[in-house]
C-alpha cells in the first residue's frame, strides 16, 4: 500500500470524536494534527463540558461565541483567550470540547517560525495561542470539519504514553486531572508536577471507551 492510501486510511473519521470528551482528549495524544499541511504531533491536551465551571458552556448556557460547542463533533471551536491569542479546540459531544495545548512541529516548520519570529523549535507550538499563530488558525476556521481539508488528523501508529495532571490558566475547577500530555516530551507547554499520573500506553483512536 502507498503512503497515500495509508495515510487516508488511519484519518481520524468523525466518529472518533462522538465519545467522552476525557477519552478523546487521551486518545489525540499522538496524533499528527495539520492546517493547509503546516503542523505536528498533538503532545498536550485538556477538556472541557458543560458540567465545568472552567467550560464555555457551563450551565449548558449557548451563546453566539460558543455556539459551535453545541454543533455536530469533529468540528473546530476557535476563541480569543483574553482579547489576544486564538485558541483551538476539537468539539466532542455536545457542550464539549478539547483544548489543543501543544504540538511536537513536524510539517511546515520554516512557516511556522517566520510567523512567531522564533527559532527554538520547542517554543514553536508550545502553548495553545502559540499554536494557532505557528499554524495560521484563526477565527476564520471556526465551525470547520476536522475531517477534511485544510486539516488532517491522522492517528499514531506508535502507542503513546499519556501522562495527567492539572490545567492550566483557569481560575475554576483547577484541582481536576483534566490535562494530557505525552510523557517524556520536550515540546509541553509546560511539565506536569512530578511528572504527572502516568497511564499505560494504546494505539492513538483506537480506545474502546
Amino acid at each position: 500500500m502507498d503512503k497515500s492510501a495509508d495515510s487516508l486510511r488511519r484519518r481520524l473519521p468523525r466518529s472518533f470524536f462522538e465519545r467522552d470528551v476525557d477519552c478523546v482528549a487521551r486518545d489525540l495524544i499522538g496524533t499528527v494534527f495539520t492546517f493547509e499541511k503546516v503542523g505536528g504531533v498533538i503532545v498536550e491536551t485538556e477538556s472541557y463540558d458543560s458540567r465545568d465551571p472552567a467550560s464555555h458552556t457551563y450551565g449548558e448556557r449557548l451563546t453566539q461565541r460558543n455556539r459551535t460547542m453545541f454543533g455536530p463533533a469533529g468540528r473546530v471551536y476557535v476563541y480569543r483567550s483574553y482579547g489576544i491569542h486564538w485558541c483551538a479546540n476539537f468539539v466532542c459531544g455536545p457542550g464539549s470540547a478539547v483544548l489543543i495545548r501543544a504540538l511536537e512541529p513536524c510539517h511546515g516548520v520554516e512557516r511556522m517560525r517566520e510567523r512567531r519570529g522564533t527559532i527554538e523549535i520547542t517554543a514553536l507550538c508550545a502553548g495553545p495561542g502559540r499554536l494557532c499563530e505557528a499554524l495560521g488558525i484563526t477565527k476564520k476556521q471556526d465551525g470547520m470539519p476536522l475531517d477534511a481539508p485544510p486539516f488532517a488528523l491522522i492517528a499514531s501508529r506508535e502507542p503513546a504514553i499519556v501522562c495527567t495532571g492539572v490545567r492550566i490558566g483557569i481560575s475554576k475547577a483547577r484541582e481536576a486531572p483534566r490535562r494530557y500530555g505525552l510523557t517524556g516530551s520536550a515540546f509541553l507547554s509546560r511539565r506536569f508536577a512530578n511528572n504527572g499520573t502516568q497511564e499505560g500506553a494504546r494505539p492513538n483512536g483506537r480506545s474502546g471507551h
